[in-house]
């Protein structure tokens, strides 16, 4: 290993100068030359060198890019000095601002002022910098966690992975002073690496020490340099923190165009420069020779982008495009959604459009009608509840998931914390506040608190949180999908009693679901048998059985669904009718009932339209089909459909009598005696029959000659009417 004294800068300087000249990528492109060129262009402000094209280049050796990771702070300096050298002459006209007038003006007047007796009199190289420069770890060994990067580590570039828990604003953070002397008119520089800093006081020019006059500074913020700085805390992974410990944190800063880049609720992975940091004011009079530690961000790296800046690659494009000319994409998509869960076709059809949601609506005068589809599943224990709100929040780009017990209304919503830097009065978003255009799965719904439980009732429907606490008075965005988990009243579905009292929910929370799913645990041999042998399968495989097609992966359905959230479709006028009876009809069958299943109110109507607008953009279509509207329908029929079930057993109709006196009924309502085969089938699917039992009928009832079936469309037509 070579001695400092022998270790020259110089030559590392030349080393990496050469490397930006000469490095071409697979393309044979000069990928550093070509960013330079933007830079002097004025079109980007950051130069990112990747620790792998080092590794890749052909003139260098493994000592280079060992310093490079063992000292990048210094090398960082390295670059830019090699940059400032080789940077071209702009292609393009650019206005000037302020920045480029006063270097000229500096650069003109520094010939007369600069007597050459004084360092803090030479202007520092990084004022006259417009760009920063940022070296990336490379990609290709597993990321650390924070509680295995060591004190070994400090100076060197690591990368880790975690979740952001809190940000700072962004704040202007000095890196050059600059004064102008009141006797001499000198104009001296202080470079500033630290967050704090002495100002001076004295001019340390020639002239004002001959004159013995001790000359007054006077600090000119316009002309001195500052970067956009932010704090962050990122802490561990649940998987990676050992048991019986709790997670760590570490403080991470960003500057200049990293900034920005990350909001708390965020998995990020991050390499950066691991350093210490000394302890200022009173605090360092208490911790003595202890410092602190923090990492210093050189490049971030999403594990889940949001859908809006989501950037579909060739390859993702061609999957998607082929994807969506597939006529059954929608059940594949939902069959893709936890398939090692058996069953739950609905269900899951119904949590993939929760994912994709129906577009925002803003009328003219401000108001807002919501799009995002909130679900309650409620069911009996041991019917995956809990697993499918894991699987969803797991592919959703942003989900935050929190149990009922262990969430108390001000941790839902936002509480009032006092910032331990700046020790004012700050708001701490809440689970609901992080999820915000995203999913927050709540389960043990129904064993929260219900004072806890009015909290979310603002966020559901007008999807903000108003706060009015510490003379803070505010409201915040929370526009996000809540996705319930909660059993019965009784722990069970007990089924002597009353729909309303197993639910056991307020009216005012249960509208504003747009689906109540309720999954009942019905002893049934043949589907026993089905799902007993699916759940050993997935033990001994650790994977789903055959679906008869490759389930998608999360990241795949992250595009696809990415791509269908562009759209906005719109409910066509000639569809207008069709809706208004259907929900017509809903709201005349609960009125008949005694013991209505469901609280059917006008948000029942806009659950239509919204869940509508999302099959429609499943199709990547702008407009609303009837078919939509039908399934729609179907889905709100079928997630009672467990309670259906009894009651027809309960008033002793079989299947076929049944089906028949639907079809008789819906006949004589529109006042038709012909009737589609396709509106058949859409009227017993929602009363949750099966094609085949529809079959049986129609061969039944012929026999019977009450009506008569077109051979080749199985179109009926009564012949009694």
């Amino acid at each position: 290993m070579q001695s400092l004294k022998d270790l020259s800068f110089d030559r590392d300087r030349a080393l990496a100068k050469e490397f930006l000249q000469n490095f071409t990528d697979i393309h044979g492109d000069a990928k550093y030359v070509d960013i330079l060129q933007e830079v002097a262009n004025r079109k980007i402000r950051a130069v990112e060198i990747d620790l792998e094209d080092i590794f890749n280049y052909k003139d260098s050796d493994d000592e280079f890019l060992r310093r490079v990771t063992e000292n990048t702070k210094r090398y960082i300096g390295i670059f830019a000095d090699a940059i400032d050298e080789l940077l071209p002459e702009p292609t393009e006209a650019f206005l000037d601002d302020d920045h480029d007038i006063l270097m000229t003006q500096r650069s003109e007047e520094g010939a007369e002022n600069a007597d050459g007796s004084d360092p803090h009199q030479r202007m520092p190289s990084e004022i006259k910098r417009f760009y920063e420069v940022y070296i990336r770890a490379s990609s290709k060994e597993r990321p650390f966690t924070i509680r295995e990067v060591k004190a070994s580590y400090i100076g060197q570039l690591v990368r880790i992975s975690g979740i952001v828990t809190r940000c700072s604003d962004v704040k202007p953070l000095m890196k050059v002073a600059v004064y102008t002397c009141e006797d001499c008119g000198f104009e001296i520089y202080q470079d500033v690496t630290a967050r704090v800093f002495m100002p001076l006081f004295q001019c340390p020019s020639r002239r004002c020490k001959t004159n013995n006059s001790k000359g007054n500074l006077i600090l000119q913020l316009r002309a001195s340099k500052f970067l956009k700085f932010q704090e962050a805390k990122i802490q561990e992974l649940a998987e990676h923190v050992p048991k019986g410990h709790i997670p760590r944190s570490m403080t991470v800063h960003f500057r200049g165009e990293l900034t920005r880049k990350v909001a708390p609720g965020d998995v990020v992975e991050l390499s950066g420069i691991f350093l210490p940091i000394p302890y200022t004011g009173f605090r360092a009079l208490r911790a003595g020779l202890v410092a602190d530690t923090y990492l210093e961000a050189m490049s971030i790296t999403h594990f889940k982008r949001k859908y809006e800046e989501y950037q579909l690659r060739g390859d993702e494009e061609e999957q998607i495009a082929r994807l969506a000319e597939d006529g059954d994409i929608y059940n594949k998509l939902a069959k893709s959604l936890a398939p090692e869960i058996f069953g739950h076709e609905d269900v899951k059809k119904a949590l993939l459009l929760l994912l994709v949601g129906a577009p925002h609506r803003k009328l003219k005068d401000g108001m807002q009608i919501r799009g995002d589809i909130h679900i309650c599943l409620m069911g009996d224990p041991g019917v995956a509840k809990s697993q499918l709100l894991k699987h969803i929040i797991n592919v959703a780009p942003r989900g935050v998931y929190t149990t009922g017990r262990g969430s108390s209304g001000v941790g839902l919503t936002a509480a009032v914390q006092r910032d331990p830097v700046t020790n004012e009065m700050v708001l701490e978003g809440g689970a609901l506040v992080l999820a915000d255009m995203g999913i927050c799965a709540i389960d043990e719904f129904d064993k929260m608190d219900e004072s806890d439980r009015t909290a979310i009732h603002e966020v559901m429907e007008q999807q903000t949180v108003s706060i009015a606490k510490a003379g803070i008075t505010t409201s915040l965005n929370a526009r996000t999908a809540v996705l319930a988990a909660a059993n019965p009243a009784w722990g069970r579905y007990d089924l002597r009693r009353t729909p309303a009292e197993n639910i056991n929910l307020p009216p005012a929370l249960l509208s504003r679901f747009d689906l109540l799913w309720l999954i009942l645990d019905r002893a049934d041999m043949d589907s026993d048998l089905e799902m007993a042998r699916h759940v050993v399968y997935v033990h001994q495989n650790r994977e789903s059985p055959a679906l008869g097609f490759t389930p998608l992966e999360p990241s795949i359905l992250r595009a696809y669904i990415a791509a269908a959230r562009k759209m906005s479709p719109c409910v066509p006028r000639e569809l207008e009718e069709y809706i208004a009876s259907a929900y017509s009809s809903i709201r005349q069958e609960e009125a008949r009932s005694d013991a209505p299943h469901s609280y059917t109110t006008v948000r029942t109507l806009l659950s239509i339209l919204r869940i509508s607008a999302a099959l429609a953009r499943l199709r990547f279509s702008n407009t609303v089909a009837q078919s939509d509207v039908d399934e729609a329908l179907r889905l709100m029929q079928m997630s009672k459909f467990s309670l259906y079930s009894d009651e027809r057993q309960k008033s002793g109709l079989d299947a076929i009598s049944d089906i028949y006196s639907i079809l008789r009924d819906e006949a004589v309502r529109t006042n038709r005696v012909d009737i589609s085969y396709a509106h058949a089938l859409n009227w017993i699917s929602r009363k949750g029959y099966s094609e085949a039992q529809l079959k049986e009928c129609l061969e039944e009832y012929a026999a019977l000659n009450v009506w008569q079936i077109h051979p080749n469309t199985f179109d009926i037509r009564f012949i009694d009417a």
